[in-house]
């Protein structure tokens, strides 16, 4: 998906280099004066209206993420309207300095390594560029689009800001994008596809999936991974795709996008897992749920999946103390969205404030 409307993405070979990039082509119509939601961004992509399952789809697009957050207040207004603050307060007290400790050092790690990532990707677009000021430009990127939305147009906005002063073109701005974009769901897919398949009956005994449902899903996730890097392996040529050119990274560059989306997904779930109770669900149980979670807060475009992502891991993990599982929820968006906002606010409002002074 491209993150800016009034671009159409393309992913092709330069043809006085080996390196691959993505390029940006502009569309006969007139550009946007404002940035269009999500849904709004992926109906532009589609045939044109005279299609009638475009047309379906378009409408989908729309209904979608409204029934989504009707669901998910429900789902939270049952799971929560009988809880007080002061349990709330009391299972908070009960998470200690070493889980609070592990759910900071998580958080960093986990920017850290989004960092990494999108330097891979910078290499694969034919930037080059040193690792330092992509952990800046990674983590203002990261951590503002996660808290407000839109991910691929807010990114890739601050990217460009960002990279600009290094001599990254646009082009390579939104071909970083996209491989971000790609790394994190192929290994979303892989990890919660592996908990999935490796869960035992007794530990999808504690949550709301059944082991038939758990061994079909972990299968599909984790074949659709694979199969990614199938593709990437033989498919070396353009294709279209919604009528966009994409050239598929070559397969080592899909291995590290695996990988590293693996272990990062990783790292984001733990900081939610540690912060719950020690008789919770397991480790490998609980990625399962997460990751259907994270796809449903994606699918509702809400900016971080607010609301959409804790009713839909509440309804997975009814064995999970429902003060416990608040608390966890208020850790997790304290240390993984709102510290990292207001940290790269702050970093954006001097890096402004110095360079109108200069």
């Amino acid at each position: 998906m491209c993150g800016n409307r009034a671009a159409a993405c393309g992913l092709t070979r330069l043809p006085d280099s080996t390196e691959t990039v993505l390029t940006v082509t502009a569309p006969d119509a007139p550009r946007s004066p404002a940035p269009e939601p999500v849904e709004v961004e992926l109906a532009a992509a589609l045939p044109p209206p005279q299609h009638r399952l475009a047309g379906v789809v378009r409408s989908a697009l729309r209904v979608v993420p409204v029934l989504l957050l009707i669901a998910a207040a429900w789902v939270l207004w049952r799971e929560f309207h009988k809880l007080s603050f002061e349990a709330v307060a009391h299972a908070i007290a009960g998470w200690g300095a070493t889980e609070v400790a592990l759910a900071l050092a998580l958080s960093a790690a986990s920017f850290m390594l989004m960092a990494v990532i999108e330097w891979v990707g910078l290499r694969w677009t034919g930037a080059r560029i040193s690792l330092g000021p992509v952990l800046l430009g990674s983590f203002l990127a990261n951590a503002i689009a996660h808290a407000i939305g839109a991910n691929l147009l807010i990114s890739g906005a601050i990217r460009a800001r960002t990279y600009e002063r290094y001599g990254v073109t646009l082009t390579q701005v939104a071909g970083t994008t996209v491989f971000a974009a790609a790394s994190f769901g192929v290994g979303l897919a892989a990890l919660s596809g592996g908990g999935l398949l490796l869960a035992s009956q007794a530990e999808l005994d504690a949550t709301a999936i059944t082991l038939p449902v758990a061994r079909t899903l972990g299968a599909a996730l984790v074949t659709g991974a694979l199969g990614y890097i199938v593709l990437c392996a033989l498919m070396r040529r353009p294709f279209t795709v919604f009528r966009r050119s994409i050239t598929l990274p070559d397969v080592w560059d899909a291995i590290a996008q695996l990988v590293l989306g693996v272990v990062d997904n990783a790292i984001a779930a733990a900081i939610l897992w540690i912060l719950l109770p020690a008789h919770g669900p397991s480790y490998v149980t609980f990625v399962g749920a997460y990751a259907v979670a994270c796809i449903a807060g994606l699918i509702s475009s809400v900016p971080g999946g607010a609301g959409v992502f804790e009713s839909t891991m509440a309804a997975l993990l009814p064995s999970v103390e429902v003060a416990a599982l608040a608390a966890a929820f208020l850790g997790y968006r304290l240390t993984f969205y709102i510290l990292p906002l207001m940290i790269a606010a702050l970093v954006l409002a001097v890096d402004a404030f110095r360079h109108r002074k200069s």
